[in-house]
């Protein structure tokens, strides 16, 4: 009995310690910032994760680390913001979905067919970039910076070229994506919930037929190998961004601090680049792969987005506000006229 309660001390005491010790934080001697993320080891993703805590660790004289726990391992998105909320860890990387869930107007950026091109996606997070900034410091959050995931395309294991064929189909749904189920209930398409680490499971036992993804996503998460169809349609944009708990950051010396913002942005910045020409390239690789391209037709294109504005015509001010919506929307209308907003 003595020495079974001597096991679960250490264990314990282990525990504490990977998730509760940012290496003596208060002192101001170092902090070690533990961060979660959905992406892959071996990603773009991780790499630049890995050579941005080089970069800090170096400038700082190894007072400020990261400590990266990839590919969900900490569990979904949600799993990752109440490891955060409660100090397990102090940083998340995360899709605008889950961006949302600390700043609500986040998620205006998921609305469908809000975006027609990268430069559009562009010029309104340039324009938008210091509204969100601000809305995630007042909540208690810094964003270090954000790249991308991509558009999003549908994939499945049989050919869906409209809303009928969703409707007979099985459907993933991200459980945290109220948006998305919002669309589908709209649709009559009954979705099937799957943490993200579940998707590649449910394609392989058959649970479902249909999940979305941007397509260096369904690479790099290994659904390419079970799906046959791409969709070529882009439903929706995926911002991808990281943040760190203002009263931890806080702790770092200024100097520093503004040192870790500039290297973020720019290195996110970067990596928004190799996405956008990864995603290009896996559209290639999927087919390579034997995956058959469908394009539907402009009538069922119509009945999408048909569906898709009524959803945000029922949920309009439970997420993101309608005055974030029309800031965005008259920028954009601004740009398609005349290219400036």
């Amino acid at each position: 009995m003595v020495k079974r309660t001597a096991i679960n001390v250490l264990v314990l005491t282990l525990f504490l310690f990977l998730f509760f010790n940012p290496v003596d934080e208060v002192s101001g001697k170092s902090v070690l910032i533990k961060m979660g993320t959905l992406a892959p080891e071996g990603s773009s993703w991780m790499k630049t994760f890995q050579t941005l805590n080089t970069e800090v660790m170096k400038k700082t004289e190894n007072k400020v680390q990261f400590r990266i726990y990839p590919g969900g391992i900490l569990g979904d998105e949600m799993d990752m913001l109440r490891k955060l909320k409660i100090g397990q860890i102090q940083g998340v990387a995360l899709t605008s979905a889950g961006l949302s869930t600390l700043f609500k107007e986040m998620d205006v950026l998921q609305v469908p067919f809000l975006f027609q091109s990268y430069e559009e996606v562009d010029m309104i997070l340039k324009k938008m970039v210091s509204f969100f900034q601000k809305g995630f410091e007042d909540n208690g959050y810094v964003l270090l910076g954000w790249s991308e995931a991509g558009f999003v395309y549908l994939m499945s294991t049989l050919p869906v070229s409209s809303v009928a064929d969703l409707k007979k189909a099985k459907v993933w749904i991200w459980e945290e994506s109220p948006m998305s189920k919002a669309i589908f209930d709209e649709a009559g398409v009954k979705a099937i919930p799957l943490t993200v680490p579940d998707v590649l499971v449910g394609l392989q036992t058959g649970l479902v037929d249909v999940v979305y993804a941007p397509p260096s996503g369904a690479i790099s998460l290994q659904w390419f190998t079970k799906i046959k169809y791409l969709t070529d349609f882009p439903l929706v944009y995926l911002a991808g961004g990281v943040v760190v708990k203002k009263d931890i950051f806080k702790q770092i010396p200024p100097p520093s601090q503004n040192f870790i913002l500039e290297s973020f942005q720019q290195h996110l910045d970067q990596l928004k680049a190799v996405t956008r020409n990864e995603n290009r390239d896996a559209i290639r690789v999927m087919v390579k792969n034997g995956v058959k391209i469908i394009t539907p037709p402009k009538d069922q294109i119509d009945e999408y987005k048909r569906l898709s504005k009524k959803a945000m015509d029922h949920i309009s001010g439970q997420t993101f506000s309608k005055k974030v919506l029309d800031e965005i929307t008259f920028f954009l209308e601004s740009y398609r006229r005349g290219g400036k907003p």
